[in-house]
């Protein structure tokens, strides 16, 4: 059996998918017999009928029908790879890798990603999840194109886009405690309940860890989700961004436990990317997009509330 050619296969699905030779000449801008010899010379090369022509129109046989739907699957990745050296050849990046941070609220980001890629859409967009330096550690060792997390604004190497502030809020559900928490709560008090940080993604981690309580028992979970789900169900506290947890806040579902001792932080979320890396036409594409739809966040979301008797503002 000798191999058969991508022009033979695009007759073949031209025939099933516009119902007949002629149709399908038409639409392949060929003539009858040209289109009748090369699924001919297909059927040859498989050793295969793949249509009954013994009606007045031609069906496909078993085999046949079998055969299109691989077929199908091929042609779409032969229109992929056409597309992406199109690509090449102008310049334009058939991918964008973004990572998006443990910091990062997913509906107004993704949101804006949504959008952009909409506008260009032969640019896949292939996105990964990362915590704590993971986003960096990305970044510098050229794994990633974006990212939006909170940036170490000291690193001349990146350069970013402020996208908002995120206030960091450490929480417990009622009853966690034995008292009630106060302003003057203070980490001694704190080290007898276990706290959720979140695990590290990096390979190579930079950081110790953030509003640690020494000498206090500890859990790791892998991302914010899980450690609100935690802390809601009363296994431990911690801090959350409070874009996370506005409804708990408000309905009394978790306490802040904020105060002079343990004061929460407000981080800065932004996009940022290599500045001494070359950047193609659709990276700077959506750099300058992120740039004019700045700020995502509301303002009062990078606020930290305080313990026992500060109104939530």
């Amino acid at each position: 059996m000798s191999s058969f050619t991508l022009h033979e296969l695009q007759c073949f699905d031209a025939v099933v998918s516009d119902g007949g030779f002629q149709a399908a000449a038409e639409r392949l801008h060929r003539s009858h017999p040209s289109v009748f010899a090369a699924v001919a010379k297909l059927e040859h090369h498989l050793g295969l009928d793949l249509f009954d022509r013994s009606g007045y129109r031609v069906r496909l046989t078993e085999a046949g029908l079998a055969f299109h739907r691989k077929v199908r699957l091929l042609l779409h990745e032969a229109e992929e790879l056409q597309t992406y050296a199109s690509q090449l050849a102008m310049g334009q990046e058939a991918e964008l890798r973004v990572v998006l941070g443990d910091l990062c609220p997913l509906p107004p980001v993704l949101a804006l990603l949504s959008r952009f890629f909409a506008r260009c859409p032969q640019t896949r967009l292939h996105l990964q999840f990362e915590a704590v330096t993971g986003p960096w550690e990305r970044l510098l060792e050229d794994e990633a194109d974006l990212i939006v997390h909170r940036v170490p604004k000291s690193d001349v190497r990146m350069e970013w886009i402020d996208l908002g502030r995120v206030a960091m809020v450490p929480v417990a559900a009622p009853g966690f405690l034995p008292f009630d928490p106060t302003t003057d709560l203070t980490p001694q008090r704190m080290q007898a309940f276990t706290q959720c940080v979140i695990r590290d993604s990096a390979r190579h981690p930079t950081e110790q860890g953030h509003f640690l309580v020494e000498g206090a028992p500890r859990c790791s979970v892998p991302d914010h989700l899980m450690k609100k789900e935690l802390i809601l169900h009363g296994m431990a506290w911690g801090h959350l961004p409070r874009f996370m947890i506005e409804p708990e806040l408000r309905d009394g579902r978790l306490l802040s436990v904020a105060g002079r001792h343990f004061p929460g932080v407000v981080e800065d979320l932004a996009a940022a990317r290599r500045r001494d890396r070359p950047h193609g036409p659709v990276a700077d594409q959506l750099w300058d997009f992120l740039a004019g739809e700045a700020p995502v966040l509301q303002p009062r979301l990078g606020r930290v509330p305080r313990a026992k008797g500060a109104p939530v503002r």
